[in-house]
């Protein structure tokens, strides 16, 4: 736990900040990343780590549900089957093998993009047959009909047992509001009707023109050389075709009028979000917005929001809110749970301290206790090989500078009082949000 720095806000000076910056910790292990781009146009991120006999690896492609096309759940299905099997082994074999190496490998997707990841140990005798099988998954996916079905069908049984959580339901809910006819508002998981309807053909046909080497970013932390790793990126990725790098993600329209909606679902206690399109990685106010709402709400316990719906009036079991940047402006959100019988209250109290913040801001103790708190705590951030792979993901994916890990602590504390209240006031707009109450009575 940090120690809040006991001072009044007329005590705050230039000077008294300058001291501030002067004891902050620096963080002794920042990663130098390397940038090269294969033969075959691959981008690729490097950070030595050789404290650790272990490779991460992280494969992303801009593949991701934004880009199904009308075919909700494409992307995500598609990232399921690349190891279900693979160059003639099936995903039995496949997880068989990698458990023998004592390795971890597996996909995923989001709204952006499609991911593979592998985690070895350094050695030649693990970590090349481990690479071997990364090799085939991403370049010798079999899309066979029988893994196919099976994981249409387990994913059909997923959709309905997510339709039972007032959580997933509360964010299918706020995105299709928020976004609208943007692809954002995607389901990534797709529905029962897309799932259904989806062919196997449109998945080998998504594979041949997002899976290339110009649309991926391949990150690499671990106990490897420059030379290794470049061997390394040529071994996995470099027999990919080069193809063409998807085209950039539309702009998402701003909300000009408040949309609310309650859906009932029978529970105990109700789930609140209220917000709107926010910010995008690679945003000017990117590092304002963000110590801004680390005062308001997304500090935990220490938050605005926090401090008057939960502590002072016991109107919420939890309350914060937090910034989701995507390519383009990814969500802000307000979020809480509350008793069914005291929604509104909750909801009043949340609404009057947004509002509040909004136009006055945080008091300048409120900043100096947020920017102890962030800077205090980045080296835990990056504390860890998997923690920088991913931080050279978002790096590599989002075409943010290479010393963006040692920038990070200086520029916020370069954020001023006065900036949050310009930022908020021209990129959240209280009046034009989306609410979603998700629970109460029929």
């Amino acid at each position: 736990m940090f120690t809040r720095i006991a001072m009044t806000a007329c005590s705050v000076s230039a000077a008294s900040l300058s001291l501030w910056l002067a004891v902050v910790p620096a963080v002794s292990a920042m990663p130098v990343i390397q940038h090269w781009v294969t033969d075959n146009g691959a981008r690729v991120y490097f950070a030595a780590a050789p404290e650790l006999p272990m490779v991460d690896i992280n494969i992303t492609f801009a593949a991701g549900s934004v880009r199904d096309d009308g075919h909700a759940g494409l992307a995500d299905m598609t990232s399921t089957l690349l190891d279900m099997g693979a160059a003639g082994l099936s995903a039995d074999e496949i997880a068989s093998r990698v458990e023998s190496l004592g390795a971890e490998l597996s996909t995923g997707s989001a709204r952006d993009m499609a991911w593979i990841k592998l985690r070895s140990l350094s050695d030649a005798g693990h970590l090349q047959p481990a690479l071997k099988l990364l090799a085939d998954v991403i370049n010798r996916p079999d899309f066979n009909k029988a893994d196919f079905e099976r994981e249409r069908e387990r994913t059909l049984v997923s959709i309905r047992h997510s339709e039972q959580s007032p959580a997933t339901v509360a964010q299918y809910t706020f995105f299709r509001l928020a976004y609208g006819d943007h692809p954002y508002a995607t389901r990534p998981g797709g529905t029962l009707e897309s799932i259904s309807a989806l062919q196997l053909d449109q998945l080998k046909a998504f594979y041949k023109r997002y899976y290339v080497a110009r649309n991926a970013v391949f990150s690499i932390v671990g106990d490897l050389d420059r030379k290794a790793a470049e061997q390394l990126a040529e071994q996995v990725i470099g027999q990919l075709p080069a193809g063409k790098r998807a085209p950039a993600v539309a702009p998402v329209p701003v909300l000009t009028a408040a949309v609310e909606q309650r859906v009932y679902h029978p529970s105990t206690q109700t789930h609140v979000l209220v917000g709107a399109p926010g910010m995008h990685r690679g945003d000017p106010d990117y590092f304002t917005l963000y110590v801004g709402n680390h005062v308001l709400g997304g500090g935990g316990l220490v938050s605005r929001l926090n401090e008057e719906v939960r502590e002072n009036r016991g109107l919420s079991y939890s309350v914060s809110s937090y910034f989701s940047p995507m390519e383009q402006d990814g969500p802000f959100l307000v979020s809480l749970q509350t008793r069914n019988d005291q929604v509104d209250d909750a909801i009043g109290i949340m609404r009057e301290t947004l509002q509040d913040y909004v136009e006055k801001g945080p008091t300048e103790k409120e900043l100096v206790d947020s920017k102890k708190n962030i800077t205090g705590g980045f080296p835990l951030r990056i504390a860890s090989n998997s923690d920088i792979l991913d931080y050279l993901n978002v790096i590599g994916f989002y075409d943010l500078p290479l010393d963006y890990l040692e920038a990070f602590n200086g520029k916020v504390m370069a954020v001023t009082r006065a900036q949050i209240i310009d930022a908020f006031q021209r990129r959240v707009d209280p009046e034009t949000m989306v609410t979603v109450i998700v629970g109460g009575e029929d």
